[in-house]
């Protein structure tokens, strides 16, 4: 999957948030582990952006990769979503404080450019607003002005993808959504980004949905692949399309949690455990 870069999609994320004065290491563990996307924003309320830059800074300066063979992804959150540690002017225009949160996350990354920039959830929970209307034309110009490879956004409900879609030329490259397993899997948004040739991307695959780990159809169906469930929901997570994402803090699970690509499901079990849950 290779989209409108030349750099490909990659399969798996690594999630940086709630780190705190882990991320540094925890970032670099998992280039060490063998990520090579790594998932951010400059939202300190939640992240460390700035810790997520010194672990790929070490990872470099010990020759496990480079810039170019890392995929990065950062975020642009509105006011309302930080704290009082702000990357940009409270008082500006959403534009210059779109500019001003690129220019502080290149900073923090040590780059000159991030793989995709997303915008962090739309200004309400209702519609896709004036506000995000301006806050998507200023990322297109800075994707335009080479500091953005892809532009994506997430937190978005189907209702409001639709409306993103119906009002702008470009559809995002990504959509990034909490990903519930008794609301399908957030079938509805996947089926509409499927239709437009949007990645979608899964956050909290295992997290939020503790009950399903636990489901003895998913238990069996790990046994049978000699894995464990959370392999299987990954493998699951691909095999419908997503782009998922883990957070994992431990080093064995940081290789379990890659190692899911080798779990080929059936599409009986897919379907199996699509319905879970949904």
């Amino acid at each position: 999957m290779s989209l409108i870069t030349n750099k490909p999609i990659p399969t798996f994320l690594y999630g940086t948030a709630w780190k705190e004065e882990r991320t540094a290491g925890l970032t670099e563990a998992a280039i060490r582990n063998g990520f090579r996307a790594i998932d951010t924003a400059n939202q300190r309320k939640h992240y460390f952006e700035a810790g997520v830059g010194e672990g790929i800074a070490a990872a470099c300066a010990d020759d496990l990769v480079t810039r170019d063979d890392l995929f990065l992804q950062t975020k642009f959150t509105y006011v309302r979503g930080q704290d009082h540690r702000l990357p940009y002017d409270a008082v500006a225009s959403p534009s210059v404080q779109v500019a001003q949160s690129m220019a502080s996350s290149l900073e923090h990354l040590g780059t000159d450019y991030v793989d995709s920039y997303m915008l962090h959830g739309p200004a309400s929970g209702y519609a896709w607003a004036d506000a995000d209307a301006e806050v998507w034309a200023a990322m297109q110009r800075e994707r335009d002005a080479g500091r953005a490879r892809l532009l994506g956004v997430s937190n978005i409900s189907l209702e409001q993808l639709e409306q993103m879609i119906a009002t702008h030329r470009d559809a995002p490259a990504f959509v990034q959504n909490r990903c519930y397993a008794r609301l399908g899997w957030d079938r509805e948004v996947r089926a509409l980004c499927n239709a437009h040739g949007i990645v979608y991307q899964g956050f909290s695959l295992l997290t939020v949905n503790a009950d399903v780990l636990g489901d003895p159809y998913l238990r069996k169906t790990a046994m049978r692949h000699r894995a464990t469930t959370a392999q299987v929901v990954f493998s699951f997570a691909r095999s419908v399309g997503m782009l998922p994402l883990t957070g994992t803090s431990a080093s064995t699970h940081m290789l379990e949690d890659l190692a899911s690509e080798r779990v080929l499901l059936s599409q009986d079990e897919i379907r199996a455990i699509e319905s879970l849950a949904g």
